[in-house]
């Protein structure tokens, strides 16, 4: 059979099996990422049915989707929001990373692992998924809620924290000097500063420079100028994410919200394709060893980022309800973590590392929905301290009347 033809039956295979995983997991309300992950297993090193000719596009398809993921978070928020959360919930974001990242890398120190993968797997157990933990938020019905401002704010931050983290590890894993990699991190780091300067002043003339009526030439000049920016920042050594990530903050009001609906279906498509690739690389073999290392790292960070929303609650105001929602919100890991961890996988520092990520995420992204709906009324029952009447409108429970926006609803920016 000519190559091209076998090609279009395995990526249409890979396209239509990701659809029916996904149609799956929205009809049991839990995220498709675990399936996603479980699917490349299966067809990749060691699988069932190794793939053949449409492994380099997948490859290329995950590497836009990880650009596309970035990209669609930067037009979240606008560069003042990213002020204001530096200003105000700075001490949280301190605390989240203490708390999260020491543990992933004291397991890789203790596994005789080395110091640059000990720095890689920190960033795996710190970053919670925004995505998982959006979709939560909203089928829980606690967009509304007091506590939901400061998960957000915490969510912010781990972004923001990226684009320094992710020059430090790409550095690291190139094998570049101490000379190189403060080098790429100034680089990161003023590149990340003009941009918010940018932003602020000019980003109303950005976006209209940007803007079009048209649809089409709305979504080919958002989706060229993300391309063409983080290939730049690959090539400075400064990470094709950050450049995704930053292009989406430029953006700014009527093109943001025209942008995000443009580019939700290719985000989700590529973003499939990504959690695909990242399984295809993984042979299921080299999970079993490293289970239990991952389900003991998977339970102590469970606790401490039940700890770190509970702390950063208590010190929003919050009630001691919304305190547990906070912490138990924010247990999900996934994409990021993946993204991470794909990193020192290209680089193959260290063969275990990916297995140990795979098995890590597959275990928390399933776990982290269920300590969300949880963790409040366990918590309530163990101290003992149930309330008696129905707690006060503004205090506890979400506020009926509140604003709350629809998952679907376009974005503010």
């Amino acid at each position: 059979m000519h190559s091209s033809a076998i090609f279009l039956i395995e990526f249409g295979a890979i396209i239509l099996g990701l659809g029916l995983l996904g149609r799956f997991a929205g009809r049991f309300q839990f995220s498709p990422i675990p399936l996603y992950l479980l699917a490349g297993l299966a067809f990749g090193e060691g699988g069932l049915l190794p793939l053949g000719t449409s492994e380099e596009f997948v490859a290329i398809g995950a590497e836009i989707g990880v650009i596309l993921l970035l990209l669609m978070l930067g037009l979240e928020y606008t560069a003042t929001d990213l002020v204001s959360n530096l200003k105000t919930q700075y001490p949280a974001g301190l605390v989240d990373a203490a708390l999260n990242a020491l543990p992933g890398a004291a397991m890789a120190l203790l596994l005789g692992w080395g110091p640059v993968a000990a720095v890689v797997l920190a960033g795996v157990t710190w970053i919670s998924s925004s995505g998982v933990i959006a979709k939560v938020l909203g089928d829980l019905g606690r967009l509304g809620n007091r506590e939901t401002p400061v998960i957000l704010s915490i969510l912010v931050l781990e972004d923001l924290s990226m684009a320094v983290y992710l020059p430090i590890i790409t550095a690291l894993l190139a094998g570049a000097g101490l000379a190189a990699g403060s080098a790429t991190l100034a680089i990161a780091l003023g590149v990340a500063g003009l941009v918010l300067v940018v932003a602020v002043r000019y980003g109303r003339h950005l976006s209209r420079f940007v803007s079009s009526d048209d649809p089409e030439k709305l979504l080919l000049v958002v989706l060229g100028l993300t391309l063409l920016v983080a290939g730049v920042a690959q090539q400075l050594q400064v990470s094709a994410a950050v450049g995704a990530f930053l292009v989406g903050i430029a953006l700014s009001g009527e093109v943001a919200e025209g942008a995000h609906g443009l580019l939700s279906p290719l985000r989700d498509l590529f973003a499939a394709v990504f959690f695909v690739f990242f399984g295809l690389h993984t042979d299921p073999a080299s999970i079993p060893p490293v289970l239990l290392p991952a389900l003991a790292l998977a339970l102590v960070t469970a606790g401490t980022k039940i700890a770190t929303g509970y702390w950063a609650a208590k010190r929003a105001g919050i009630s001691a309800k919304g305190r547990w929602r906070a912490g138990g919100t924010l247990v999900a890991r996934g994409e990021f973590s993946i993204v991470i961890a794909g990193l020192a996988v290209t680089s193959g520092i260290e063969p275990r590392l990916g297995p140990l990520a795979t098995a890590y995420v597959l275990i928390l992204v399933i776990v982290g929905p269920l300590t969300a709906r949880f963790t409040e009324p366990v918590a309530t029952r163990l101290t003992g301290r149930r309330r008696r009447q129905p707690a006060a409108p503004g205090i506890d429970a979400p506020r009926e009347r509140d604003f709350v926006p629809s998952p679907d609803a376009p974005i503010e920016k």
